[in-house]
């Protein structure tokens, strides 16, 4: 039996300990918040997506950041092992449209509140209010924990205490201090699943709109760097929405000013379709303004921009619209482009991209290469993944991987 310490009490914490207890091991589970899972509580608007029934391929195709490297994780531990573990342990789950799990109560609460269950059961010592101020090592092996409330000696630690976004919950770092102080290398933070400001000032007629059913592309020299079709919001200060911060995750990296964000708004309709539909519009609508004809085509507050982006002014007739402007309108529908400026802050972010190098973990087991018996799981680690459940499954996975092999 080993004197196991996890440092952060969030999903991957949580796993851990309760990993770590199966196993035999004394366990201590610290968290400098007053109650465990701060971050679970606002996942999913408040009712926890935990997890998702998609196919193996779709699965690591969601993890944007090193997927190899989650292989042996997500196969020991699988999405429908998590989905049994919660279901055994007393709460009923239900599998919604995109094959998201939630549970069948849509609290997210309960959620936390199985784990603690669990915990209890195992008997892993849960300290709140707590925080870890130091990690010990001699020798290049663990030694003791040092935290606000006094030394635990120890044999290994799991460092579970989430990335840099919404610092609030208690992410604000401090496992990427630990790490580096203990030789290990950071990958930059970036902002992940999070909103895209826009250049100009176009999008500000649109705040507030919300599109679903269309497509978007993220373009670099021509490139198609991301593409998806859903639902988008224009906000105060550029997009937002499931498709937008999907994307932000695979722009992250990239120089913004290069990167073209192109939407289509009939992704249904061919050019061709698109051409003959406006035709019939135009002879039908032949003495209003195209401004208002197009009502029957889009919400009002788009309308202004779309005619704009084709240079064509909204007071002209139909029937004073030339075959090259009823051209540069189909291209402004099927290609409103607009230029990204920056992503919102990290701490506005659902996830963090970046993190502790993979590089330096055992994949199998999440230990330390450079440190024996220091582990990592969850967000701290430089893995992330689209919205669906996929990120909270990471923390599962390489939680019960860290867990249950100290």
């Amino acid at each position: 039996m080993k004197k196991v310490v996890v440092v952060g009490g969030g999903a991957a914490g949580m796993f851990a300990a309760y990993a770590s207890s199966a196993k035999g091991n004394q366990t201590v589970l610290i968290e400098k918040n007053e109650k465990l899972g701060r971050k679970i509580y606002i996942t999913g608007k408040g009712r926890c997506n935990l997890t998702s029934t998609v196919d193996r391929d779709e699965l690591f195709n969601s993890i944007v950041r090193n997927s190899k490297f989650t292989f042996s994780a997500l196969s020991n531990f699988s999405p429908s092992n998590v989905y049994s573990f919660f279901e055994n342990n007393g709460l009923p789950l239900k599998v919604e449209r995109g094959n998201r799990v939630f549970p069948l109560s849509d609290k997210a609460s309960d959620v936390t509140k199985t784990l603690e269950k669990v915990l209890i059961k195992q008997g892993v010592d849960v300290r709140l209010n707590t925080e870890v101020k130091d990690i010990t090592v001699q020798d290049g092996e663990i030694k003791s924990v040092v935290t606000s409330k006094g030394l635990i000696d120890c044999d290994c630690v799991i460092i579970c205490t989430g990335g840099a976004s919404y610092p609030l919950t208690g992410s604000t770092g401090d496992g990427y201090t630990f790490a580096k102080r203990l030789g290990h290398n950071l990958i930059e933070l970036k902002p992940a699943l999070v909103g895209i400001e826009l250049c100009g000032s176009d999008f500000l007629e649109m705040q507030g709109l919300s599109l679903k059913n269309v497509s978007i592309c993220a373009k670099l020299d021509g490139k198609i760097l991301y593409s998806d079709f859903g639902e988008m919001l224009f906000t105060h200060f550029g997009v937002s929405g499931p498709v937008i911060l999907s994307c932000s995750s695979k722009i992250n990296r990239q120089d913004m000013s290069k990167i073209q964000l192109v939407i289509d708004l009939k992704p249904a309709l061919t050019e061709d379709v698109l051409d003959a539909r406006l035709i019939r519009e135009f002879k039908e609508n032949n003495t209003k303004t195209i401004a208002t004809t197009m009502r029957s085509l889009l919400p009002k507050s788009l309308i202004d921009c779309v005619l704009k982006k084709a240079q064509v002014l909204g007071s002209k007739n139909c029937s004073q619209i030339t075959l090259k402007e009823r051209k540069n309108i189909v291209q402004a529908l099927k290609n409103l482009t607009f230029i990204p400026k920056r992503l919102r802050p990290i701490e506005e972010a659902i996830i963090t991209s970046g993190g502790i190098d993979v590089k330096e973990i055992n994949p199998k087991t999440m230990e330390s290469k450079l440190v024996k018996g220091l582990f990592f799981a969850g967000e701290v680690i430089d893995i992330d993944a689209f919205t669906g459940g996929f990120n909270l499954q990471l923390a599962f996975s390489t939680g019960f991987a860290a867990g249950n092999n100290v």
